[in-house]
């Protein structure tokens, strides 16, 4: 039987989050993530299948951009990303859930997020999470994407 748990990220392992994604591909998102680690802005919990990474999201209390945090009152749900092997299971939803809950506990009234038009299984799973209230619909040099908002009371 798969054992599962859900553990905040101690910083000394982040770099076991290379497990889940190819941190050398973007350097920079690698080094930005790290330090709103470091600074305690991005607070980020692992989900690991008999002590693998092998999930993982993050909540981001502040990002300048009041479509995704207004401070105590909307946290941006940031890069929820399931190892590819592990995809199709159920984790990203458990994971969601997890983020959600601990933005309810930490006392946020609002969870948002942001997801490429054309990711059309996270945008199922998210709207089926409650994110249906729609921010904002963009592109930027990744593509086409909306910001997606959840109301938590």
């Amino acid at each position: 039987m798969t054992s599962y748990q859900i553990k905040k990220l101690r910083i000394e392992d982040y770099y076991k989050c290379s497990n889940i994604w190819d941190m050398e591909k973007n350097p920079k998102m690698t080094v930005a993530f790290y330090d709103e680690l470091v600074s305690g802005n991005r607070i980020t919990f692992i989900y690991l299948v008999n002590d693998e990474f092998v999930g993982e999201g993050s909540l981001v209390l502040q990002n300048n951009d009041p479509a995704y945090t207004i401070p105590g009152r909307r946290i941006y749900l940031s890069h929820m990303i399931v190892k590819e092997e592990y995809r199709n299971r159920g984790i990203g939803g458990i994971i969601a859930d997890y983020l959600i809950d601990h933005a309810k506990k930490i006392g946020y009234a609002e969870v948002s997020l942001g997801v490429d038009t054309d990711n059309l299984t996270a945008r199922h799973l998210y709207e089926k999470k409650g994110f249906t209230n729609i921010l904002y619909h963009g592109e930027d040099e990744y593509g086409e994407f909306v910001k997606l908002l959840k109301k938590l009371t």
